[in-house]
């Protein structure tokens, strides 16, 4: 393998002496490249200079389980790319198969074996084949393994190197400042070789936290990482990484060696021959999601998780106030990085990125509106013992049947599309979940079967059932599909779309949200704007500043601009795209 230039040696070992001061970090720094690069493989001679070039407008993702589609017959990842391909084809260009490796638990989010493909859904060369026609990625599960995983049963016999895998801490520990993303004990008590130990566990006693303290941890984190991008991955999702550090008496959350450890892993993507983008997935208040762009040498990308509960929120209570207001504070994305945009996922609608830019009272009522959707709510611990909303469980496209004022309408897809069309126009990569392409509602009884609430949104489709709801254009199914691709398939031909374009926000009351958005080289321009209420709305056309001497186009109908009106029109929820290029 040829020698790491000096930069990047020089780099690397000054993060190894944030992470790991008491290490010798010339030895450590030659096993982290040994990790990345083993044998046959090695690092790029210059780093990859911050750049918009690892997007653009075309980029677009769908958000899947390995086993979303199934019939009993073929392996669900063979399902799942006959979807890819017989669906969405030249439509979305990427997919994020959520953890495909086995498992105990939380669907896949408790992984017992890091370098196997779960068999029930396939194996490495289906994923292989995937990541062949679309932009993969995948889950680099992190903070926690399985209970039942073999690190954790040799941690309990007490063998090396496992035994020094995982945090313990001890019951009269002062534990009381931990930020706590669930609501069940933090710590939980195992028999091991040594007597008993008491490990921590963030989300789930079935989900044991890791110790990156022990760069050994930190090593085979990046083996697995590394095995990843030889299978075709080329965006590595981070997940729970803001919990993967922990010091007594602190919040255990954000640490500076946890910002470290991203920092390095970003350079060792900005050294690799493969275009690898780094996302960080970090459900907590924007100001601390935002942190993780670093100084363009942390995340290439973040989620944008206030975006979901604020335009629901707008959707349900028909103000497009607190979503404008959150907007117009929020800072374009840094040479580099870019946001990733999404209104549903496989987890609930997470409100902690609401948290100080939504009224509690607003938050209460979207709440009663989501329960009276059938929605579900799960909660989160404070220090102080008592409990707060986490997250509403509930399909996105199941929250959007009503308003808060008037309850059931009638209007259910108009408002479910204007929410993933503001999501497609916004600065940033949008994705859809599996669940919003093709408009699943709540699964109740996979609540009751398993008992598990986020359950309501990660129904199984036997795919037959589904092909033939997709392939009768009077299905709402295939309906909603069919809008969200016609949609997409503008939104991916627009220069002003590409997720680093230029993006003010527009005045315009709290009917409509508006935003201009314009093409890099500045030769198009986009008025993207969306009634958020139930009723007709006029706006004046002075206001959104249509130039003169320029044909204007709404892109969504095909509609020519008459300029010689004052206002223009919209119905409830349309949404158009004036653009001076058809």
């Amino acid at each position: 393998m040829a020698k790491p230039s000096s930069q990047f040696s020089t780099r690397l070992r000054a993060l190894i002496g944030q992470i790991y001061p008491e290490q010798n970090s010339k030895r450590l720094a030659e096993e982290i490249v040994s990790a990345f690069w083993p044998e046959g493989t090695q690092p790029r001679t210059r780093a990859r200079t911050p750049g918009n070039s690892l997007w653009n407008e075309t980029d677009t993702l769908v958000i899947t389980y390995g086993n979303s589609l199934i019939d009993g017959q073929h392996k669900p990842l063979d399902l799942l790319y006959d979807f890819l391909n017989r669906y969405l084809k030249g439509t979305v260009h990427g997919v994020h198969i959520l953890p495909f490796f086995p498992f105990t638990s939380d669907d896949g989010f408790a992984v017992t074996d890091y370098r196997q493909v779960n068999s029930q859904l396939g194996d490495w060369a289906d994923i292989q084949r995937i990541g062949s026609e679309f932009r993969l990625m995948s889950d680099l599960v992190l903070n926690h393994v399985s209970s039942m995983s073999t690190w954790f049963t040799e941690y309990r016999q007490g063998h090396e190197p496992y035994d020094k895998f995982f945090v313990e801490a001890s019951p009269e520990d002062d534990l009381s400042m931990v930020t706590r993303p669930r609501t069940s004990p933090l710590l939980r008590e195992v028999s091991t070789v040594n007597g008993p130990k008491h490990v921590w566990c963030t989300f789930s006693h079935d989900q044991i936290d890791v110790d990156f303290k022990n760069p050994e941890v930190l090593l085979e984190f990046l083996r697995i990482m590394r095995l990843h991008v030889d299978n075709g991955v080329r965006i590595v999702r981070l997940d729970a990484v803001a919990f993967i550090w922990k010091e007594l008496g602190t919040t255990c959350i954000h640490l500076p060696q946890t910002h470290a450890i991203v920092r390095l892993m970003r350079l060792l993507c900005d050294y690799a021959e493969e275009r690898v983008v780094l996302l960080t997935e970090t459900n907590v208040p924007n100001a601390e999601n935002l942190s993780y762009f670093g100084n363009r040498n942390e995340a290439h990308m973040i989620y944008n998780f206030s975006l979901p509960p604020l335009l629901l929120h707008a959707l349900l209570s028909g103000s497009s106030l607190y979503l404008n207001q959150w907007l117009m504070r929020m800072p374009p994305a840094q040479l580099g990085c870019a946001y990733l945009n999404f209104s549903a996922s496989h987890d609930g609608i997470g409100v902690r990125g609401a948290e100080g830019l939504l009224a509690p009272e607003e938050l209460g009522q979207v709440i009663q509106r989501v329960r009276d959707s059938g929605g579900l709510v799960s909660m989160r611990s404070l220090p102080d013992g008592s409990e707060k909303p986490y997250e509403l469980n509930i399909t996105y496209f199941d929250a959007l049947k009503g308003t808060i004022e008037k309850g059931e309408d009638g209007k259910q897809v108009e408002r479910f599309l204007c929410s993933q069309t503001i999501v497609m126009a916004l600065e940033g990569v949008p994705a859809f979940y599996i669940h919003s392409l093709i408009a699943t509602h709540n699964d109740h009884a996979g609540v009751e079967k398993t008992g598990v609430k986020r359950a309501i949104n990660r129904h199984r489709w036997n795919y037959p059932e589904l092909r033939a709801l997709l392939d009768d254009p009077q299905s709402q199914n295939a309906q909603v599909l069919a809008e969200m691709k016609r949609r997409i398939g503008i939104r991916i031909a627009q220069k002003a779309f590409h997720p680093n374009a230029t993006q003010f926000t527009m005045h315009l009351g709290e009917d409509l949200f508006g935003i201009w958005r314009q093409s890099p080289a500045r030769d198009q321009s986009i008025f993207a704007l969306h009634n958020v209420t139930d009723r007709m709305v006029e706006v004046p056309q002075i206001s959104i500043n249509l130039i003169d001497g320029e044909a204007w186009y709404d892109l969504l109908t095909g509609e020519k601009i008459d300029l010689s009106k004052p206002n223009i029109t919209f119905a409830p929820y349309q949404c158009r795209w004036i653009s001076n290029r058809l």
